[in-house]
């Protein structure tokens, strides 16, 4: 029979959800007004909302469908998805918005707002990647909040001291979300990852499922990098665009090719498919004000798939192995990886571009505090994190019960028969 964890769902998840919510529906009712000033003919409208759907279809159907493939696993994957994605996206317009109430008394909400709200929800679906299978949906949504609280500190603290310009520290979120929940693992380590989970495995249904998620991000992505590139340059929005499609396209060619060359028997591998194609976009996304030509986003893109690749097929397990990192969906490989060789690419275009050699000093200190200021707030968020979640309170799942739609679902249907 199904397994009975009714009473810790009703006891902990829905009061959580609830409190929260009504938390929520009060900051809005008292302190958020719907920007009301936008031109007919200008771009607010025009402009953001098609990359607001293009945002939305990538956070809540390609996150969703790459997160299902465990074979028994694929409600959770994307229901929990669907549910963390929604509950970070309205702490984020409160957390983004704290400014221009300090201001103005009001949380201004416009379609800017609401892109790079869920932008900040993508740096908390990507760190629950990482522990995703090993946790309830108490976990799932705790970590979610304190995992946005962390992102939007940083970006706040990267524009404050830094003057980092806002699609910068948006694209932080690789680094970010990746270093978060690597930590958060590490904290809430289980000893039968090193024999893997029973569920841990996919069948040819539940990949499928997977590649059309990662298909769905792949298209999007272009949106997802220029979205927040300055309306007024409409040639540097043409360029974003273009150039992460030339990395992604890339980055897929490369994937295909180092997946058969790495495999023992020279096939390849859906797994590889599924979270290297995407590396150029992310690479691209981290450099994205700093590559100029196409051949810079190609070479980035060939670049990030290889590291990408290799990374999926051998340091997921050392690291597992090594340092009892038990990364679920190898985000390291997919988000980390890239986004560091994006932030060393970025680097290395400024500094070609600069002829003077005190501005390139100051630029590569500059650059470099970036890169710490964001480990350590990722790092540090996710330690306070583990520290919360690893509490019994919360009624971890069993290691026989991980990766199992059954612990959280109705199952009727099956309730005898397994």
């Amino acid at each position: 029979m199904a397994p009975r964890y009714a009473p810790s769902l009703r006891s902990r998840l829905a009061p959580l959800l609830l409190l929260l919510q009504l938390v929520f529906i009060l900051i809005y009712g008292f302190y958020t007004e719907v920007k009301s000033n936008v031109k007919v003919r200008g771009d607010n409208f025009f402009c953001f909302y098609p990359n607001l759907q293009d945002v939305t279809v990538m956070v809540f159907l390609g996150f969703g469908f790459l997160y299902s493939f465990p074979v028994r696993y694929g409600f959770s994957g994307s229901g929990f998805n669907f549910l963390v994605a929604v509950m970070a996206t309205q702490l984020a317009v409160i957390l983004n918005g704290i400014e221009s109430w300090y201001y103005s008394g009001k949380i201004i909400i416009d379609l800017k707002s609401i892109v790079v709200d869920e932008m900040c929800a993508v740096s908390a679906l990507i760190s629950i990647g990482i522990v995703m299978g090993k946790t309830n949906p108490v976990h799932l949504i705790l970590i979610a909040m304190l995992e946005v609280s962390g992102f939007v500190l940083n970006k706040w603290l990267l524009r404050t001291l830094l003057r980092v310009q806002l699609p910068n520290s948006i694209m932080q979120l690789h680094i970010f979300g990746t270093l978060f929940g690597l930590v958060l693992t590490w904290m809430l380590y289980r000893t039968e990852s090193e024999r893997q989970f029973e569920k841990e495995k996919s069948d040819c249904k539940m990949g499928l499922f997977s590649m059309l998620g990662s298909i769905c991000l792949w298209i999007f992505w272009p949106s997802f990098n220029s979205a927040l590139v300055k309306d007024g340059a409409l040639g540097r929005k043409l360029q974003a665009v273009c150039s992460t499609y030339l990395a992604l396209a890339v980055s897929a060619v490369t994937a295909a090719a180092v997946s058969v060359l790495s495999s023992p028997r020279g096939k390849l591998n859906l797994i590889h498919m599924q979270s290297c194609i995407l590396a150029g976009g992310v690479a691209v996304g981290v450099s994205m004000t700093a590559v100029r030509q196409p051949w810079e986003a190609m070479a980035i893109g060939f670049t990030a798939a290889i590291v990408s690749t290799i990374g999926v097929r051998y340091l997921k397990i050392h690291m597992l192995l090594a340092f009892q990192c038990h990364d679920t969906c190898a985000v390291l490989s997919t988000h980390g990886l890239p986004s560091l060789l994006g932030w060393v690419a970025h680097l290395l275009l400024q500094l070609k571009d600069c002829a003077d050699h005190t501005m390139a000093i100051r630029f590569t200190v500059f650059h470099i505090c970036t890169l710490l200021l964001t480990i350590a707030l990722s790092l540090s968020m996710g330690i306070i994190t583990g520290l919360l979640v690893k509490s019994n309170f919360w009624r971890p799942p069993q290691d026989k019960k991980c990766f199992d739609d059954q612990a959280y679902w109705e199952f009727p249907h099956l309730a005898v028969r397994k």
